[in-house]
């Protein structure tokens, strides 16, 4: 990790103490946990701290760990065989796979065992530092945290994204509505237990001259990473047509 970063990293844990805890990283960026009920007093101390000065809020984001761990395609290393990757959820060696996985200190990766989390990420213009700070949600049904509007009043729009796009409320802000998704929507589709079709489709009906909701049509299927495969059956000059010989293979 950089000097700059590591005498941050000091000056942060030296102000704040058990009210952070380090981040586990891949690539040497520093980032803390908060604590829900301290999240509000710690921001607005990074923000009015000299020597911290994180002034700026360039984004919060909700995040779902549903499936964390879990997931049905392992990605780490590409393959030429596509479905070789597919793997069935509880698949012994699974746990064994993801266990495995470590961070830019070789610490080991955990899943987290809390479902809904916020992330946020600052900017200090004046010590020319980033810093990302995350928030677990206590309650996995009914997912709330203070908003942080107060502090930094570009959160407004950052936090009801989250809001429509996760579900997850912010307590305290001065306009909680939907900001993406269309009137009427139900559901976050954000969430992992989410349906990639979704759940209704939307259409102009000539006949009663207005828009309607309907059952989505769409057929469910697996999607499948993509695949470039580099075998003889593509080889432009393998090939038994005639014409496309004479042509050179441009046919």
């Amino acid at each position: 990790m950089k000097a700059r970063i590591q005498a941050l990293a000091e000056k942060i844990e030296a102000q704040f103490g058990e009210q952070v805890r380090r981040l586990q990283t891949r690539c040497g960026e520093l980032g803390y946990e908060i604590a829900p009920g301290q999240l509000v007093e710690v921001c607005t101390a990074l923000r009015d701290t000299d020597g911290l000065d994180f002034q700026m809020l360039m984004d919060v984001c909700g995040v779902d760990y549903l499936t964390y761990g879990k997931d049905e395609w392992t990605t780490f290393d590409a393959t030429e065989t596509g479905f070789s990757r597919g793997v069935r959820r509880g698949q012994p060696g699974m746990e064994a796979h993801f266990a495995a996985t470590t961070d830019v200190d070789g610490e080991p990766v955990k899943a987290p065992s809390r479902r809904f989390a916020v992330v946020y990420h600052l900017l200090s213009i004046r010590n020319n530092t980033r810093l990302r700070l995350v928030s677990y949600c206590e309650d996995d049904e009914y997912p709330m945290i203070d908003s942080v509007v107060d502090v930094w009043s570009s959160a407004n729009w950052f936090e009801r994204e989250a809001f429509d796009l996760f579900g997850i409320l912010f307590r305290g802000h001065p306009d909680l509505r939907r900001l993406l998704t269309d009137y009427g929507f139900i559901g976050h589709p954000f969430r992992k237990d989410f349906p990639l079709i979704g759940e209704v489709e939307v259409r102009y009906d000539p006949d009663r001259r207005r828009v309607i909701y309907e059952p989505v049509s769409i057929e469910p299927r697996t999607l499948v990473p993509r695949v470039i495969r580099d075998d003889h059956r593509y080889e432009p000059q393998i090939s038994d047509d005639a014409s496309f010989r004479e042509a050179g293979g441009n046919a």
